[in-house]
């Protein structure tokens, strides 16, 4: 079995946001690992409608992921920054990711 990530201190998220957003992940690995033996396993055309019903629900667990992560930043990296100015900028930067990859 794998050893566990060591999770680092910064200014990008606290310990228990990343520790949150760890756990997550762990739970859509473990869907993607059944959808792959529901994938093997397949035999029926019906067994396509499982898989598919699968694959939605571990995309839609890595897109609310995704919202917590910049939901995390947003909040963290905001009000940890030295000024309004450096609050502003953290803010456009998080911005222009969701923009980017939402």
């Amino acid at each position: 079995m794998a050893e566990p990530l060591r999770i680092v201190e910064g200014p990008a998220l606290t310990h228990q946001q990343k520790k949150d957003l760890l756990n997550r992940l762990a739970r859509v690995e473990g869907q993607l690992r059944g959808i792959q033996k529901l994938i093997a396993l397949a035999e029926q055309p019906s067994d396509c409608d499982a898989v598919a019903q699968q694959m939605a629900a571990a995309r839609k667990a890595l897109d609310r992921s995704f919202v917590q992560l910049l939901a995390a930043s947003i909040v963290t990296q905001s009000g940890q920054a030295p000024d309004l100015e450096q609050a502003r900028s953290s803010a456009e930067h998080l911005a222009a990711l969701l923009d980017k990859f939402a």
